[in-house]
């Protein structure tokens, strides 16, 4: 399983440890995920995903998943989350 979120993007970054006499070792950033179950107002249904914890706080400020995945671009969702986007709009547009 890839270590990215599926509503944002954000995956695993590198850099360096930096010691005390400035050694440089390569290090892995991974991104904070967390399986979670979010709620869809048009589809009346529950959603799990693996998202990170600034897109969940982003998913609340918006007002809701449905919210949120209008106005994410498509490039950033994985392909479960665009199949959710296009049932929003199916539901939405009857």
């Amino acid at each position: 399983m890839a270590r990215r979120c599926e509503l944002t993007g954000k995956g695993v970054m590198t850099g360096n440890n930096v010691s005390h006499a400035l050694n440089r070792t390569r290090r892995r950033f991974l991104p904070n995920l967390v399986k979670v179950t979010l709620i869809s107002d048009a589809l009346s249904r529950p959603v799990k995903l693996r998202i990170c914890t600034n897109a969940l706080r982003t998913v609340e400020h918006r007002g809701g998943l449905d919210a949120f995945l209008l106005k994410q671009a498509d490039a950033d969702l994985s392909p479960l989350a665009l199949g959710i986007k296009k049932e929003i709009r199916a539901s939405l547009a009857a």
